[in-house]
């Protein structure tokens, strides 16, 4: 197979084998092959003579070289020919040569051309075009040229020749019901396939590149079913497993718990709690993910989760992702439980061994009836009593491989599982991505939270801002600074938190600054966290490290310097940092350079708190990947098919999927395994 240069790689380094490289690409069997889709297309079905070229589009000509010659330039020598078909000129420039070129535009030869046109200096020209010595009588090919996703040295005419053995050797077979196709006007699979390989002269060139013409509607219909019938799927053999069955007639720790809290729950806890209440009370694992916005309400929901299974007999453990979130959550959750009888644990990496002992012993035995901790709850050493209810905190920050660590262990029956989220889902991504789980939606704050306004400054304004915080501080109040870097990079022209920490405690010198980024030993980390807590700092300059679960009612100014750099997600969770107390907070936003994008992005944080509208805006700019963290989850991802244009398939598409399981299961199973070669690998999921 010819190789193209790749010069990324050494001089001499051998390639890997050919069937590593295609794994790459998830190219295996004819199936991947068939459905490796073009990316685009060149229209080399005609000939342009040179004078009716159009500057800016890709285009065919053909004509003689008239003359070639290389050119010394200051960034190198340059290849330059000028070739002719009787109607006009066109400069041909070629960057970087191989002798094989020179000999192919020898004066005097016929070429054949194919590139976008633009103006150049000496007229129309070409730069690196595609060139083909012509041939006397050559026919020209009767559809649209594909150009495919290729990996390091797997050429564009290799794939296209696979692709069509694939295409030659496969029984492409419809699956899906004829009366199914007419009711949403979409071709057949045969016939959908062949269009989007090779698609006929005059072909909608742009409803193909934009994906709406009716054989892409078709690709991405067969996906998104394919998606949700392996999620179903999913859903069935979680649902063959046997978890306790967790429902008494008394409740005494839970009603104990709801007499002693100083507030009264809002609606929207008690309709989730509710809705928990029925999963525990049946003999299949609960797989519930509660999400709800920053400050919502989510851990008093855990806690009452927790006392549902305590009440019946068996234990609950809580996984956080930090030290500085499990540790929180073990303060809140002792500050509730203890006083009503409940004996939590706490495992972490930071504890001494005789207290870590102790813990595990009384794990062992059953007398922790709550254990709170991280990575520490999954590892060997842990062996629970009698686990009914696993809780995961910010479950997007766990692989599928820790969450289900959590959930198996050593026990006879499989735990109830609860996600705990603060990004908000879009429907969309929800009805795509968790099909296989019920989704609980907090959406109503808690009385006497107040919405933090939010507000957009110029970095040039720096001083200013410092001078403000300096009131705060005389008011009593504290202050988070929050920074994107550790220390300088050369690429990124960003102020370090170092730097800022340097600044800030030089120009406010009567006020106690501190310094917290990941880089620091887990020890110190904590202990400047905990100086904050205690308010013996004032201004806290940190990286997102602090992104998730810090709460310091006396917090009520956050600044984000270069916001402009981060996710709206993450924006939004910073900004829910402040705001949990009884004064006015504020979040500045301080950028730098920014563009018309960057500006669009800052405005929507700006001007909503609504966690959700935040979310489908992230979901927009990041893609569902990122978004649920599903690259490390198993879940089957989205190759064509687009959450936010696609949004009327996506309902259309889960609707069928139950509906084929249920009246020819055997046709669902074949479809599924076209899309995903090892299905069985996101069951489980």
């Amino acid at each position: 197979m010819a190789t193209t240069p790749f010069r990324g790689r050494k001089k001499g380094e051998k390639l890997d084998p050919l069937p590593q490289r295609l794994a790459r690409l998830g190219l295996v069997r004819d199936w991947d092959f068939i459905l490796h889709l073009p990316l685009r297309y060149e229209d080399e079905t005609k000939i342009v003579p040179i004078a009716r070229l159009i500057p800016g589009e890709s285009q065919q000509c053909e004509g003689q070289v008239l003359r070639c010659e290389r050119i010394r330039r200051p960034s190198g020598e340059q290849l330059q020919a000028v070739i002719s078909d009787g109607t006009g000129n066109l400069v041909v420039r070629l960057l970087h040569f191989y002798p094989s070129q020179v000999k192919q535009l020898a004066a005097g030869s016929t070429v054949r051309l194919y590139g976008p046109v633009r103006e150049g200096f000496l007229g129309l020209e070409m730069v690196h075009p595609k060139i083909k010595t012509a041939l006397l009588g050559a026919k020209l090919p009767t559809t649209l040229t594909p150009v495919y996703p290729a990996g390091e040295g797997i050429t564009q005419t290799w794939l296209r020749k696979r692709i069509a053995r694939a295409l030659f050797d496969v029984e492409i077979k419809e699956l899906m019901p004829a009366s199914l196709l007419q009711k949403l006007q979409l071709p057949g699979l045969p016939q959908a396939l062949n269009t989007l390989h090779h698609p006929p002269v005059g072909a909608d060139l742009q409803a193909l590149s934009e994906r709406t013409d009716p054989a892409w509607q078709r690709i991405k219909f067969d996906e998104l079913v394919a998606q949700q019938i392996a999620l179903r799927r999913s859903r069935e053999l979680k649902a063959t497993k046997v978890a306790p069955v967790i429902a008494t007639a008394r409740q005494p720790l839970t009603e104990r718990l709801l007499q002693s809290l100083p507030f009264q729950l809002t609606r929207a806890q008690r309709r989730v709690l509710d809705e928990i209440g029925q999963n525990l009370a049946k003999s299949t694992p609960m797989n519930r993910l509660v999400q709800g916005d920053v400050g919502s309400g989510k851990t008093i929901v855990a806690a009452l989760a927790a006392t549902m299974a305590i009440d019946a007999g068996y234990q609950t453990a809580l996984m956080a992702p930090t030290e500085i979130l499990a540790e929180q959550h073990y303060e809140k959750l002792s500050q509730w439980l203890q006083p009503i009888g409940v004996r939590i644990a706490w495992l972490a990496g930071k504890q001494k061994s005789r207290e870590r002992q102790e813990n595990l012993s009384a794990i062992a035995d059953g007398s922790a009836q709550m254990v709170i901790g991280t990575h520490a709850l999954i590892q060997e050493s842990v062996h629970f009593h009698r686990l009914g209810l696993a809780i995961i905190d910010e479950q997007h920050r766990f692989g599928v491989a820790q969450r289900l660590a959590l959930r198996e262990g050593n026990q006879e029956q499989t735990p109830h599982l609860l996600m705990l989220s603060a990004t908000p889902i879009p429907r969309t991504l929800a009805m795509s991505y968790l099909a296989d789980v019920d989704v609980s939606v907090i959406d109503e704050l808690p009385p006497g939270r107040h919405p933090v306004t939010t507000k957009l400054v110029s970095l040039s304004r720096k001083r200013e801002l410092l001078d403000s915080i300096a009131q705060q501080v005389a008011q009593g109040r504290q202050v988070y600074w929050v920074c994107p870097l550790i220390e300088e990079s050369e690429k990124l022209d960003l102020t370090a938190a170092t730097e800022t920490f340097k600044e800030i405690s030089s120009y406010l010198p009567n006020l106690s600054v501190g310094l917290v980024h990941g880089a620091l030993p887990p020890e110190q980390k904590q202990a400047v966290m905990q100086s904050f807590k205690d308010g013996r700092i004032d201004v806290l300059v940190a990286t997102t490290v602090i992104e998730v679960g810090v709460d310091v009612p006396n917090a009520s100014l956050m600044v984000i310097e270069h916001a402009e750099r981060f996710g709206l997600a993450q924006l939004h969770q910073l900004r829910g940092r402040v705001g949990r107390g009884a004064a006015k907070s504020f979040c500045i936003l301080l950028y730098g350079e920014l563009s018309e994008t960057g500006k669009q992005r800052l405005k929507v944080i700006r001007e909503s708190n609504d966690g959700f509208e935040i979310a489908q805006r992230d979901l927009e700019i990041r893609g569902p990947g990122e978004f649920l963290g599903a690259r490390q989850s198993g879940i089957p991802l989205l190759r064509f098919a687009d959450l936010q244009r696609d949004a009327a398939l996506v309902e259309t598409a889960r609707d069928f999927a139950a509906q084929w399981i249920r009246l020819d299961p055997e046709s669902a199973t074949k479809h599924v395994k076209r899309w995903f070669s090892a299905s069985e690998a996101f069951l489980g999921a």
